[in-house]
């Protein structure tokens, strides 16, 4: 057996392929979309601010793979159809799709203040978090961090699909990747029971897709991420070792100490994405620091 199989570029390498990142252009997105086209890929990056995903692609360095942004709702059809169409007509097909695009949502930060008046006993504390939230609000939140991943990937799936199909490369298939969170995965709230519990939804929507996909005949599969403490618009531009505990807001605290790194998230993007990655499907992989290990989860 040849050693250059075992190349990084040729274990790693995504030259020729091309991906879709949703909020591509800030935070873990960011730090994905560069790790897809530092690998060689060419990027669509998406999102509602096109001035913020231009100044992405003015930063990049043209020696490495192309960025290229393109305004996107992920939570409007018309708007995924009209990218669907683009993507169609300038490339015919796609190889990797993203869904990284998300928001917070309501929280009650009361649940985390051991002294909050709030807490007083179980009718004020019901009463509270039914007066504090909305089902507007609730389904708002669901709508980007949930529903945008199911109409997405339907939309692309017919592209990605031919991308398996026309790849030349043995063993290759197309790849959804969805983002969801340790959020989704912990059994606390982490003052947002909405987030929380819409990234679990996202976890199990992963595993659904992955396993109809596969069984009517769609050569795509299907994977999520589940990130602990980064950087990012939800979070802070840069989380010292001592913000990383009072972000996370686990009953136990982090193990690596530290918050996640660009390389980290991006890296293991890149391994699902590229031949490394080909042979995993409907599986979350948590990135985490260790939480989920010494902190109440499913």
């Amino acid at each position: 057996m040849s050693a250059s199989l075992y190349a990084l570029q040729n274990v790693y390498g995504l030259s020729g392929l091309v991906a879709l990142v949703t909020g591509g252009g800030t935070g873990i997105g960011l730090m994905i979309t560069h790790g897809l086209a530092t690998a060689g890929a060419k990027v669509y990056i998406t999102g509602r601010r096109k001035d913020v995903l231009d100044k992405v692609v003015a930063a990049w360095d043209k020696q490495d793979g192309e960025i290229i942004a393109v305004q996107m709702d992920v939570t409007s059809r018309e708007s995924i159809s009209e990218v669907k169409k683009l993507i169609q007509e300038k490339e015919g097909k796609l190889h990797i799709l993203v869904n990284n695009a998300g928001q917070v949502g309501p929280t009650s930060n009361f649940l985390d203040d051991p002294s909050a008046p709030e807490l007083k006993d179980a009718e004020t504390l019901g009463q509270s978090l039914f007066n504090n939230e909305t089902f507007e609000e609730w389904g708002q939140l669901y709508a980007i961090n949930t529903f945008s991943t199911f109409f997405v990937t339907t939309a692309f799936l017919g592209l990605l699909d031919k991308g398996t199909r026309e790849s030349q490369t043995p063993g290759f298939t197309s790849s959804v990747i969805n983002i969801t969170s340790i959020s989704g995965v912990i059994k606390v709230a982490q003052g947002h029971f909405a987030y929380n519990s819409a990234k679990a939804a996202a976890s199990h929507l992963t595993k659904m897709m992955a396993t109809e996909f596969a069984l009517k005949g769609a050569r795509v599969r299907v994977n999520a991420i589940a990130p602990g403490v980064y950087a990012s618009e939800m979070t802070f531009d840069e989380i010292s070792p001592e913000m990383v505990n009072k972000i996370g807001k686990g009953v136990m605290p982090v193990p690596a100490e530290r918050a996640g790194t660009a390389q980290e998230i991006a890296g293991t993007v890149v391994y699902l994405a590229s031949l490394a990655g080909c042979y995993t499907n409907g599986q979350e992989i948590v990135v985490d620091g260790g939480y989920v290990a010494v902190n109440p989860s499913t």
